[in-house]
């Protein structure tokens, strides 16, 4: 008989125990239901490479968006803007010089080089023309003449030259040369661009309001484009992410007030409203619900809470109910 007392007092205790802990575990369908704080957290990382020269906060520290966090060595990147400005203005004047076409000076001397060409042609003739007369007369030599003939054939060719020149000043650069020259120039800006923001970036910036989780890196260490150097837990939004059965989804629909109640804040509930509906059913998440109900399929939410507070963290479990 005391066996039996033991027996029946140790299940009576079980069946107690389970009784208490039975509304954590498994959906009521009284319009309760048990979720999780859901904070969304943030790798900060530099989009440029370098050497850190400082960080502004620690771990734990409270940050606002748009607060300077930690900064690069500027000074190479300062130089390579330097570098990106001066070609810039270079392939800039190339470019303005090929839009304006050559200078009237520049046209009018290659005139006058035509009109000397066109002389030095016509004495090469009058010169030769004289050797041909007296070559047959025995008044000149063979030699004479054939050097007088070079001669008129070279000022011929420096006529040509100077024709051809005097014609490409007329008609200016061709399109080619002032596409290539453009092309040079929107290359050139681009570059610019790039190393101006690549010096904005030397500056990691809070995208939002949070708090500083992890701080990974120290002042001096060299910094690879993409490597974190703080990990940011955001502000807002604060999620609850809750799942419900299919039979209380009528209870739960986006855009429905709830209550969420906590046991760091007995008696002080937060408010919020569902969100988000998952439109599939999932199996229920086998480490917040029961052995009887890891099978069961439900619906995830995404509950916004509206007045949420630093003792919301990360994984704290909470109790949702419908608003009053």
């Amino acid at each position: 008989m005391n066996k039996k007392l033991v027996v029946v007092a140790v299940l009576a205790a079980g069946a107690i125990a389970a009784w208490q802990f039975w509304p954590r575990l498994a959906p009521a369908a009284n319009g309760t239901i048990y979720g999780n704080i859901d904070i969304r957290e943030v790798n900060l990382a530099f989009r440029s490479a370098g050497r850190l020269m400082d960080l502004k906060v620690d771990e734990g520290s409270k940050v606002k968006a748009g607060e300077v966090l930690a900064v690069l060595d500027t000074e190479p990147l300062m130089n390579s803007l330097h570098s990106a400005e001066s070609a810039l203005a270079a392939v800039k004047a190339r470019n303005s010089l090929l839009h304006q076409g050559y200078r009237s000076e520049d046209k009018e001397q290659a005139k006058a080089r035509v009109v000397a060409a066109q002389a030095a042609l016509q004495e090469a003739e009058r010169v030769l023309a004289r050797q041909r007369e007296l070559v047959p007369q025995g008044a000149a030599a063979q030699r004479a003449l054939d050097s007088a003939s070079n001669a008129r054939e070279q000022a011929a060719s420096q006529l040509k030259v100077a024709q051809q020149h005097a014609q490409a000043m007329n008609n200016g650069w061709r399109k080619e040369e002032i596409a290539e020259s453009d092309a040079l120039v929107a290359q050139a800006s681009s570059n610019l661009a790039n190393a101006q923001l690549a010096l904005r970036d030397a500056a990691l910036i809070a995208p939002s309001d949070g708090v500083v989780l992890t701080r990974a890196l120290e002042k001096g260490a060299m910094v690879q484009v993409g490597t974190p150097v703080f990990s940011l837990s955001l502000v807002k939004p604060v999620w609850a992410r809750a799942y419900v059965s299919e039979a209380q989804l009528g209870q739960f629909g986006s855009g429905r007030k709830v209550v969420l109640l906590t046991d760091a804040r007995p008696g002080k509930p937060y408010h919020g409203v569902v969100g988000f509906v998952s439109p599939s059913a999932e199996f229920t998440p086998k480490s917040v619900e029961t052995t009887d109900l890891r099978t069961a399929l439900v619906y995830r939410l995404r509950i916004v809470v509206e007045d949420a507070d630093e003792q919301l963290r990360q994984g704290m479990p909470v109790t949702v109910q419908l608003a009053q």
